[in-house]
This record gives C-alpha cells, structure tokens and sequence, in this order.
C-alpha cells in the first residue's frame, strides 16, 4: 500500500467530516488520507467523495504515521488489539472516542504521542470547537496539533478531566443549538414565512448571534441588553420563553448528558 500522510480509523459522521475538513482547509488533499471502513455503504460513499477506502486497519497504521481512531467507543478494545502491533515510536495516536482515557490508550498501544480531541461535525465547514488534551508529546508536536485544528474551527487545550465537560458542551453541544434553531425556524412558519425562508431567518440570525459573542467577547446579556427595549416586544418574548422553562431545560440537558457520559464511561471498564 502507498504511503498516506494521515490514516483515519473509522469512516462514520465524526471520521467522515474531519477528513472533509482536513481538504476544506487546504491542509491535505483527499490521495493523502486513507479511511478505513468495514460498512459496505460507508464505503460506497467515501468513495464517491473521493477519498482513499481501506477495510483493513493494520495496513492503514503502516502506511501513515498520524492515526486518529475515530470509532464508537465499545470498539476501542478491538481496535486497540487489531493495531497494536504494528505501532511504533514514530506513530502519533490522536482519539476521538468518547470515554477513553489518554493512559488507556497508552496503555494498550505503548510510549507514543497521544492526543485526545473533542471536535464535532462542522470540522468539514471548518468551524468546529475542538478540545485537545496531550500525552508524551513534544512542545514541536503540541504546536501542529493545534495549527491542525485551529484551521479547521478554534482548538482549545483542557486538563483531560474536562473532555467529558467538553463532549457535552462540544460536540453533543451542537446538536442543541440546531434543536434551538429548528425551534425558531418553526415559530417563523406560525408567524407567518414558509418552511425556507424560515429556516434561513433563523440559522442566519443565530450565527449572527455567535459571531457578536465571538468577535467580542462579551457576555450574552450584554448583546441582550441592546435589543430588549422598557415595555418592548423583545423582552416580552424572552420573559415567556423563561418561564416556559429555556434556560433550565437547556441547563438539565446539558447535566443529562453528561451523567450519561459517566455511566458509559463506568460500564466500559
């Protein structure tokens, strides 16, 4: 097999997009990062992005010298078995997988560099929040790593006992940012737009709303502060959702999902 720059080990959402996001930001080309996948459709499909396929792990580790495991973590073990042999000293593990920790890795794989990120999905946009936590790295290799990742979004360092907390707030976080967003799209529909300019209304205004915070750094109830006028609809509209509980839903989701977080990570040992 070719020599390959990068070797993604597991082509699902997270392995798909990160190797999107790797071309988007003009980092790698597509001949330059290998994927494996066993899933016949996955396969089929990465294929037809135009990326290299391989069903076979040990050669993909062979053949690169950045691996990123990338599966679910219930197929970290076998993973961990089915390469840690042809691991060596010039290999550099990166690890997406929720749950396992930096001296699991180590422990199964031997002295190497390991980093665990916690990106999510908008990687292939380049617009992810990524938390990166180290182990048996250089300050050479620490510094690429993040270069890696702050192309492709903002890469934040955490003591590795925050990568539940940033699982949750990162990339579970996502995904309640677009329920809030389809929510505001289907209270446009009541008000009157059709389902498309709704939709656009609202993930135009919401990311207008992340870039204030963004390019400011201010708080929330800062910019809040600048559109709820005394006996304004604004306000009014914020006070209702408070008392139908936003806050304190999104606040127990969050909680939620990270206890589910601990037992996940409690029953894998």
């Amino acid at each position: 097999m070719k020599e390959f720059k990068i070797a993604i080990l597991g082509g699902g959402n997270i392995g798909t997009s990160l190797a999107k996001g790797l071309v988007a930001s003009l980092q790698y080309t597509r001949d330059e990062i290998l994927i494996t996948e066993k899933r016949e459709p996955r396969i089929s499909h990465l294929k037809k992005l135009g990326f290299e396929v391989t069903d076979d792990n040990h050669s993909a580790v062979t053949s690169a010298r950045m691996i990123i495991m990338s599966v679910k973590p219930q197929q970290f073990l076998s993973l961990a078995e089915e390469i840690k042999d042809n691991i060596t000293p010039e290999h550099m593990i990166l690890s997406t997988i929720t749950g396992v920790a930096l001296r699991d890795i180590g422990s199964l794989l031997g002295n190497v560099p390991v980093v665990r990120i916690m990106p999510n999905i908008a990687l292939e946009i380049c617009e992810s929040m990524t938390c990166v936590s180290f182990m048996n790295t250089t300050d050479l290799q620490e510094k690429m790593i993040l270069t890696l990742f702050n192309k492709m979004g903002e890469a934040l360092v955490i003591p590795e006992d925050l990568m539940g907390a940033a699982t949750v707030a990162g990339a579970c976080g996502i995904a309640f940012a677009l329920r809030f967003m389809r929510a505001m799209s289907q209270g446009g529909i009541e008000i009157g737009f059709d389902s498309e300019m709704s939709l656009r209304i609202a993930a135009r205004t919401v990311k207008g709303a992340a870039g204030l915070i963004i390019e400011t750094c201010n708080h929330p109830e800062m910019e809040i502060d600048k559109v709820t006028t005394p006996q304004g609809i604004t306000i009014s509209g914020l006070n209702e959702m408070e008392h139908q509980g936003l806050s304190s839903a999104v606040i127990r989701g969050l909680i939620t999902s990270f206890n589910k977080l601990g037992n996940l990570a409690g029953s894998s040992h």
